[in-house]
């Protein structure tokens, strides 16, 4: 390891540590005012976080915050840490579920989702401590784990061919995450819950992107992630035929649409669960067979999304400039 390219700067705790423990001591700041009293009412879904009490958010900030700050001033590799700072910031995106109920309705108005401007702030300053924590574990054990200071990767040089082959069970994960889409979309059309009543215009043009997005997302996504089409334009294709597909073109929204499918569908299936041990019915309520399969089917595409997202990072990567991996 003490043959290891040194880049000019590297030996300095990246900016991420000092990122992740502004945001975690500032969120958490707000959490403590509004456990005290004060907190708006957050619309028709009345609260701002899932899984965790108000004072339970205030108290995983504190660890993120107690964790960037260790992270800052470790000067070895501290898996522990590494290993806390993941588990709370998973836990802090656990507690925001409604996050995708925010973007989705924000970017689609004529859904008429439930929103709220005070709670889609809350849950994405929690989302951004989350990001930030986990980045700044990232940079810990890139610097002081691998074998390269810039990038902490290991092994030998950097392999072009890379871009060009794709694991089996990134192709497994990617047609997996399809099935699983349209498993979601034969559910629903199954039990006979297709047809959406009458709409007006908005709601009829929001309603109609939506299932067009919903669609790409469940087929051409996942496909492009393990197909040799998603890393370069098809020469048939006019102007753009044989050039390289920008990788955070595919990557950027295939991370958050998984993002957003594992935790909302997991804390759902969660609540379906004490839904099933313990009914209380209401008024308008879908069966419970229908969601069995729907909630699983969408956990399951956000898990293959994911995993063939992981891989096609992996291949599309660009060889670190320092030390040529």
């Amino acid at each position: 390891m003490a043959d290891r390219p040194d880049p000019p700067g590297s030996s300095r705790p990246p900016r991420t540590t000092v990122a992740a423990l502004a945001a975690a001591l500032g969120y958490g700041t707000l959490q403590v005012r509004w456990a005290l009293g004060g907190a708006p009412s957050f619309g028709r879904l009345g609260t701002d976080l899932l899984v965790v009490p108000r004072w339970g958010a205030v108290a995983l900030c504190a660890a993120a915050a107690l964790l960037a700050h260790g992270l800052h001033r470790a000067r070895r590799h501290r898996p522990a840490l590494v290993a806390a700072a993941a588990a709370v910031a998973a836990g802090l995106l656990l507690a925001c579920p409604f996050l995708l109920l925010d973007v989705v309705g924000g970017l689609l108005p004529g859904l008429h989702l439930p929103h709220s401007a005070a709670g889609f702030l809350s849950r994405a300053g929690c989302a951004a401590t989350a990001v930030l924590l986990a980045a700044a574990a990232l940079d810990h054990r890139r610097r002081l784990h691998g074998d390269c200071l810039r990038c902490g990767r290991t092994g030998g040089p950097h392999d072009p061919g890379a871009r060009t082959r794709t694991p089996s069970w990134a192709r497994w994960a990617a047609y997996g995450a399809v099935a699983s889409c349209w498993l979601r979309i034969l559910a629903q059309y199954g039990l006979g819950f297709g047809d959406p009543g009458p709409l007006g215009t908005a709601g009829a043009v929001s309603l109609a992107a939506f299932e067009t997005g919903f669609v790409l997302a469940g087929t051409a996504l996942p496909l492009s992630l393990v197909h040799r089409w998603g890393r370069d334009v098809p020469r048939r294709v006019p102007l753009l035929g044989g050039r390289r597909v920008p990788r955070w073109l595919l990557l950027g929204p295939a991370a958050a649409v998984s993002a957003g499918l594992l935790v909302y569908f997991g804390v759902g299936i969660g609540q379906l669960v004490g839904e099933t041990l313990h009914p209380v019915p209401q008024p308008g309520d879908l069966p419970l067979s229908f969601l069995w399969v729907a909630m699983p089917a969408y956990w399951l595409w956000g898990l293959g999304l994911g995993t063939a997202a992981l891989a096609y990072g992996r291949a599309t990567r660009p060889p670190c400039r320092t030390c040529g991996r």
